[in-house]
């Protein structure tokens, strides 16, 4: 007997999907993860998720994690009326082909990308590409599974990038959203990518950078990110040149909505470095408020005033667990090397203006194990078992004042839990405080540069 199209979560939607064939497109397979509550109308999926799997659609393997692809492709399937996309990259063309066939069926649907990854890849040249884009496309190319873009276009979905503004772009167009019929806002971490989802199509052995996506069921929050969309928007393609990207969106501070109730707060990026209500203010003023411990799991960390109130917040007593990506953990700019106790100069030498190591370095910082390739692209927090703070803010100022971001924090035990439990996965064989890796680079880094000279001017 087939199951109904009326299962209560994602999860078990998909899979009800791929077993009744009400859209093959949109299934998953795999044993459910083991349950946690979640808050009404908030679903959340790890695609490095221990408790659950899926097949691949890269290699055909059964890996462990959520499909997240699966959750975005649901959701298009689900839409009635419109379907908002706002993602830095989009290079799955079963997302694609979905956004095009809910287009020709009527739909308003419309997608912002960001400049960098608004032409097709398959009408570049190698050799004018720098050597991260002409790897992408060497991967896409040998995925074989067709240029996602160009399916965009020529099945006639409306698109614009961040240059529709008449300028070169914001710093980035970083937001990863869709919103759908005005009342479903699906988010987090990951772009809508093969390597930031499934892995890398070039290596077997990939699991995809470490992302989530939550689906938060509310049309008031809804309502903020059509906002925060229709100023990027404009008058579309062709109309007036009234896109507004960077700061010339002039973003309000933070917004709060109900989700059931679960109270949600969205802060749209960037802001003036003089504007109060600027990211890296506000993620200040929400660690403020832990009393007991705070977990963060973090892609980039270089924002020297949130490694300060992280040594206000350890002088205080609480307990801090940081594990950050294994590529950025240990640049020049890193904050991390701050909370390890460590300063490493840069290429030139140079030491990074104002910064603060602690003298006495904190033995639960540390990176997770991965794949070789793949990145903890995670950007979140879990204050004291109770808020989550993600999004697609990386803690960094080139995230608070430069590129168009979501920055969210949720007030839920119950979700903090998922979290939490997404920290403890990674934190297990964890390499943590001053591993191997690390030492020999701060011993060539005084071979080379010896102590280092300090710069005189942030950036200088």
């Amino acid at each position: 007997m087939l199951r109904p199209c009326r299962p209560q979560s994602w999860l078990a939607l998909a899979s009800a999907l791929l077993i009744s064939g009400c859209h093959a497109k949109a299934g998953i397979e795999g044993r459910a993860p083991a349950s946690l509550p979640l808050p009404a109308g908030i679903e959340v999926a790890f695609n490095h998720r221990a408790t659950a799997r899926y097949r691949s659609p890269i290699n055909g393997q059964w890996r462990q994690g959520d499909d997240l692809e699966a959750l975005v492709l649901l959701n298009i399937e689900r839409a009635q009326r419109q379907i908002l996309v706002a993602v830095q990259e989009l290079s799955l063309p079963r997302v694609a082909e979905a956004l095009v066939r809910r287009h020709r069926q009527g739909l308003d649907v419309r997608v912002v990308l960001e400049n960098t990854y608004s032409t097709p890849w398959s009408q570049q040249h190698d050799s004018d590409l720098n050597p991260h884009l002409r790897r992408r496309n060497q991967q896409l190319r040998q995925l074989g599974w067709g240029d996602a873009v160009l399916l965009l276009q020529r099945g006639g979905v409306p698109m614009l990038d961040d240059t529709a503004d008449g300028s070169a772009g914001s710093g980035l167009m970083h937001h990863k959203f869709m919103v759908v019929d005005g009342t479903t806002v699906v988010t987090g971490s990951a772009n809508f990518t093969p390597s930031c989802i499934h892995g890398d199509p070039d290596d077997s052995s990939s699991r995809g950078n470490v992302n989530h996506l939550l689906r938060l069921h509310s049309p008031q929050l809804a309502a903020l990110f059509m906002a925060e969309f229709d100023r990027l928007w404009g008058d579309g393609p062709g109309g007036a040149p009234d896109s507004r990207f960077g700061v010339a969106k002039q973003n309000p501070g933070p917004q709060e909505a109900l989700v059931g109730s679960t109270s949600v707060q969205v802060l749209f990026a960037p802001h003036s470095q003089g504007d109060p209500k600027h990211g890296l203010h506000w993620i200040d003023t929400l660690l403020s408020e832990a009393s007991e411990q705070v977990d963060l799991s973090l892609f980039v960390f270089s924002a020297q005033n949130l490694a300060d109130a992280l040594r206000r917040l350890h002088e205080q007593g609480v307990r801090i667990r940081l594990l950050a990506d294994p590529g950025f953990a240990s640049r020049s700019f890193s904050e991390t090397l701050d909370l390890l106790g460590i300063s490493l100069p840069d290429n030139d030498c140079r030491l990074e203006a104002g910064n603060s190591p602690w003298q006495q370095n904190l033995p639960s910082v540390g990176t997770p194990r991965l794949r070789a390739g793949d990145k903890l692209h995670h950007k979140f927090a879990v204050i004291d078992n109770r808020m989550v703070i993600t999004g697609s803010f990386n803690w960094s100022p080139s995230a608070a004042h430069q590129n168009d971001e979501t920055l969210l924090a949720l007030e839920s035990p119950a979700l903090a839990a998922h979290f939490t439990r997404e920290m403890n996965d990674l934190w297990r064989g964890a390499a943590l405080g001053i591993n191997e890796r690390l030492a020999r680079k701060l011993a060539a880094n005084r071979r080379r540069c010896g102590s280092g000279v300090r710069r005189e001017v942030a950036g200088g």
